[in-house]
């Protein structure tokens, strides 16, 4: 006699780890769908009860807020240097880091390549905005060439602020690390790839394989001045083609 599916199981439902706080994200801000895919991941994989993540400063620091595990809370840039002393600490534990392309690709710059280079058996996830979007809009690293904010109104020049950054191609070409990914949240397919990811990588961390990057190229309708809708296009045309999803690094292929 074939199982009877009961209707409960057919409803799609809230991860249990998501707490029932209101999200404060701007309209279209990929922060929310992150966090219900970690939630998800940590839950399905049995770690509720052992698992700390370390939030530093700008939009990611809020992720205690909605995410119900252990969080520590990290000065701006020096969560991979936490994540790395919990690691230690709890090596039975999943540890992984929640941080903005301004905190972790460059006040951080330091902490995530020396932290990941160790293979510290922690995983980085980097919301990729390309915009200090909590601040008031200024240019970070991974500004795009030509991409205006407040700090450069005329759009970002190689002759006076550099190129932008690519820190996980950097990051693949470290020794510590077994995993690095670049991934996206802005359709289904794509989300589901970036739970994959996510799971992949949390996975290596428990099986001490290395450190793992999880980059998520994400909107900042705020701080790009657009509607969600034309944040999501504006990040198809012009972010996607400079940093390409796809996995980087993955030791086991």
């Amino acid at each position: 006699m074939q199982d009877i599916i009961k209707p409960e199981n057919l409803v799609y439902k809230k991860p249990a780890l998501l707490n029932d706080n209101p999200m404060h994200y701007c309209p279209g801000c990929s922060h929310s769908v992150v966090h219900k895919l970690i939630a998800e991941v940590i839950e399905e994989m049995g770690m509720t009860e052992r698992t700390i993540g370390i939030s530093p400063v700008g939009c990611a620091v809020f992720a205690y807020n909605y995410i119900d595990i252990d969080w520590i809370e990290a000065a701006h840039g020096r969560a991979p240097a936490i994540a790395c002393a919990a690691k230690r600490l709890w090596p039975s534990n999943l540890i992984f880091t929640y941080q903005g392309d301004g905190d972790l690709a460059c006040i951080g710059t330091a902490e995530t390549i020396h932290s990941l280079n160790r293979g510290d058996n922690i995983v980085i996830i980097f919301v990729n905005n390309a915009i200090y979007g909590m601040t008031g809009g200024q240019m970070a690293p991974t500004t795009l060439m030509g991409m205006k904010t407040s700090t450069c109104p005329y759009g970002r020049q190689a002759d006076l602020h550099g190129f932008p950054l690519k820190l996980t191609e950097i990051a693949a070409t470290l020794e510590g690390t077994c995993y690095v990914t670049r991934q996206a949240v802005n359709k289904v397919a794509y989300i589901r790839r970036a739970k994959q990811a996510l799971r992949k990588a949390f996975e290596y961390s428990m099986q001490g394989k290395g450190s793992s990057l999880v980059e998520i190229v994400s909107t900042c309708s705020s701080g790009w001045k657009k509607t969600p809708e034309e944040a999501n296009q504006w990040m198809e045309d012009h972010m996607f083609p400079y940093y390409k999803l796809g996995d980087l690094k993955d030791i086991e292929n």
